[in-house]
């Protein structure tokens, strides 16, 4: 059964950039059709789609953030990680990792497939 585990800093300052990590366990990293996805809900919203990179390395990501985010993969060791670059307070969220079959850049409810996310909060 696969498995996703988010690991990250916690606490970000101003213009830094964001570094997350998902490790995948329980199966293979290169899953075809898959896309590993990344989604974060901001305190008091709902969830919001951040990007996402295919099994074949294809990357997507939110118009919103204005090229800032960079999902990627390192298949040898089976984590997949986003950078967030020039973060500000307003990228404080619980950020999630989760596997779909398909591109989904709008999210009402959580993934079947995630991990239990972890919180990044950015402030000085």
């Amino acid at each position: 059964q696969v498995q996703l585990q988010e690991s990250g800093p916690g606490l970000v300052k101003p213009s830094q950039t964001l570094s997350l990590t998902c490790t995948v366990s329980g199966g293979s990293v290169i899953a075809y059709n898959s896309y590993y996805t990344w989604i974060r809900q901001p305190p008091g919203t709902g969830l919001e789609w951040v990007g996402a990179i295919r099994y074949d390395g294809s990357t997507y990501y939110s118009p919103s953030l204005k090229g800032r985010a960079s999902p990627s993969r390192d298949t040898s060791k089976k984590p997949f990680t986003l950078q967030l670059s020039s973060v500000t307070p307003e990228d404080t969220a619980i950020y999630y990792c989760a596997r779909e079959t398909d591109l989904v850049r709008y999210y009402t409810r959580p993934p079947i497939l995630r991990g239990q996310g972890t919180q990044v909060t950015v402030s000085s």
